[in-house]
């Protein structure tokens, strides 16, 4: 059960990459590979700064603000310099490594021994239930802290949920939304889409950075290498959540984000469970990604010849 109950907390907590990538990669249609990059920089910028004996909440806060400067600057050099998407991502995310390093003084920070969120929490925990307290979850007896950790980390997502959902429908947010359906009828308007996009971006990598500052709190160390593939798990998770809840509403598509970062992770440890090498990890995680892709096209082919079939009878 432990097992279970720290996956659907990393699913959480990863769940923030997935909004970010959803903000990119559905509200802008921008192929970002910048969270590759930003998301290593959260984790490195908080880690570091926690180390230096920074306040959590606030070193959290930092690693929001890095990960929306390196979304800023794909978005100028996307927008100003007229680069593709996928390059101006590609060059960013590239220069982010040897920031990383800079940032953090070597490739990996521990922080163990560090007072973090998820140390506030579990210190309160204890203080709730007593030190080493089990409870029981839906018949399984599990840890106490889990279950406070489990309960933090749903609260804060919902939280953010809520905020993306109201801050989308506010002017500001419309305008990105429509800046990603057509550019050229709301620059008609007035709108610097220029702008919007460069915002769009920044804020995407700002959730991406968030989430792997918080992993990075969570797991009690950042790595220069923690990047590596996390923009292929966001874009599983939002496509995967689009599968699942089959709902083109904004509400229900970022709540589908949320859903598929927690499916994707819970299928994850699955597989690990089974006895998958970890070392295959990678490889279980592109099959995932293709069967993503790929399922929902079949469904769809696979209703319509059925609706077609019905017809002719």
């Amino acid at each position: 059960m432990s097992l279970l109950i720290g996956s659907l907390i990393i699913g959480l907590i990863l769940s923030l990459l997935a909004l970010g990538i959803f903000i990119s990669f559905r509200i802008f249609n921008f192929a970002d590979i910048t969270a590759e990059g930003s998301f290593t920089f959260g984790a490195a910028t908080a880690a570091a700064l926690i180390v230096a004996g920074v306040n959590p909440l606030l070193a959290s806060a930092v690693a929001f603000l890095a990960g929306m400067l390196a979304g800023a600057l794909t978005g100028i050099i996307h927008t100003r310099f007229k680069i593709n998407p996928l390059l101006s991502g590609i060059l960013v995310m590239t220069a982010l490594y040897s920031v990383n390093l800079h940032v953090m003084g070597r490739s990996n920070i521990p922080m163990l021994s560090e007072t973090t969120v998820f140390t506030w929490i579990e210190n309160f925990a204890i203080k709730i239930s007593g030190a080493g307290a089990r409870t029981n979850f839906i018949g399984w007896e599990i840890a106490s802290k889990d279950l406070w950790v489990l309960l933090f980390c749903l609260v804060a997502i919902v939280s953010f949920c809520i905020v993306l959902w109201w801050f989308f429908k506010t002017n500001i947010g419309t305008a990105m939304r429509a800046t990603g359906d057509n550019d050229q009828m709301i620059r008609a308007l007035g709108v610097n889409t220029k702008a919007m996009i460069i915002f769009g971006v920044a804020l995407s990598n700002g959730f991406v950075a968030l989430s792997g500052a918080m992993l990075a709190q969570y797991q009690g160390f950042a790595d220069v290498q923690m990047g590596i593939g996390m923009m292929v798990w966001g874009l599983a998770s939002v496509i995967i959540g689009e599968a699942i809840i089959n709902d083109n509403s904004l509400a229900m598509v970022i709540f589908g984000a949320v859903i598929g970062s927690l499916l994707f992770r819970l299928l994850v440890a699955i597989a690990l469970r089974w006895g998958l090498n970890p070392n295959d990890l990678k490889i279980i995680t592109a099959v995932f990604v293709f069967i993503a892709l790929v399922l929902p096209g079949v469904l769809k082919n696979k209703r319509t010849t059925i609706i077609k079939k019905n017809s002719h009878a």
